[in-house]
């Protein structure tokens, strides 16, 4: 069985969520750490062009944004499940919302300057701008807008408050009850948070979502062991894909398998992976590309939040 890898950098926010999964299923990995800003041409080289962070390669199977890389570990190891048994829908939908508009809150609390100046303390103005450059082109062409501070500081206590509600009135210790993807998607935001003194008491001043957000984090990370990407490279290299899923389905914009098309994500982060379509299911797209340094990969979408295109 091929090793979990995952390409990461420790303060990444989604990164954090992945990690998190890894810990609840009780997985070993292993960790390769990418650059926070592009060029990351070494990640590139296994996704075609896709930059968000973080990414999940298995052999030679590439699996693109948490939302998929989480249900490639529920098919790792079934149990713990994130999907819990009759409220997958609940639990994916509540996640897709944190993911998106909880995350775009705590994006634009912690970007504030005062928080900013904290949190790049160490680093020079230059390398501050290079960032902030970065930032704006991975947040351009896509349909993701920054929300501006102030309305992010006006409606951070009503989700904050029925967060609370939530919490104190559940029978549970989590968001269902039992821990699923929902807590995961609504802790990495608040983790986010947690980074400085600046933006930490949003979160703090909440008992029952610190207590909560305390025992998600408390998963911790399962067990990683360090890979340079050389290796992760090789490993694909010498790796098959596994075989595709079967499923019956109907691709409802007419692409056809074996079509040469291109993969975008449409909120931020649009770039887009062009590749041969070898699978097209109801929650997953499967794109065959070939590279000078990975060989023949199979890079996987979610079909949520992506678009489908010709090449």
């Amino acid at each position: 069985m091929s090793e979990l890898i995952l390409h990461h950098y420790p303060t990444s926010p989604f990164a954090e969520k992945a990690r998190l999964l890894l810990g609840f299923k009780g997985l070993s990995w292993r960790s390769v750490h990418i650059p926070p800003m592009m060029p990351k041409p070494d990640l590139t080289a296994l996704t075609g062009g896709y930059r968000k962070t973080p990414v999940l390669q298995v052999g030679a199977d590439v699996y693109c944004d948490t939302s998929l890389i989480a249900r490639r570990l529920e098919q790792e190891k079934a149990s713990p499940a994130l999907f819990p048994e009759g409220r997958e829908m609940i639990a994916a939908s509540f996640a897709a919302w944190a993911d998106s508009v909880v995350f775009q809150h705590a994006v634009s609390l912690v970007f504030q300057p005062e928080s900013i100046a904290m949190r790049f303390a160490k680093l020079s103005p230059e390398a501050i701008k290079a960032f902030i450059a970065d930032r704006a082109g991975l947040f351009s062409g896509g349909s993701a807008t920054r929300l501006a501070a102030e309305q992010a500081k006006h409606q951070w206590p009503t989700i904050m408050a029925r967060l609370e509600q939530q919490l104190q009135r559940e029978e549970g210790d989590f968001l269902l009850g039992e821990p699923s993807i929902a807590d995961f998607a609504m802790a990495h935001p608040l983790w986010f948070l947690k980074g400085t003194p600046v933006t930490s008491p949003l979160v703090d001043a909440y008992p029952a979502v610190s207590a909560w957000l305390a025992r998600v984090l408390g998963f911790g990370h399962g067990a990683a062991s360090e890979m340079s990407a050389e290796q992760a490279l090789d490993v694909a290299r010498n790796a098959t894909p596994a075989a595709l899923p079967e499923e019956s389905f109907e691709e409802p914009n007419g692409f056809a398998l074996g079509q040469r098309v291109a993969i975008a994500a449409t909120d931020y982060g649009v770039d887009p992976v062009a590749g041969e379509l070898v699978f097209a299911g109801r929650e997953t797209l499967i794109l065959r590309r070939e590279d000078e340094r990975a060989g023949v990969v199979h890079v996987h979408f979610p079909r949520l939040g992506f678009k489908l295109s010709a090449q």
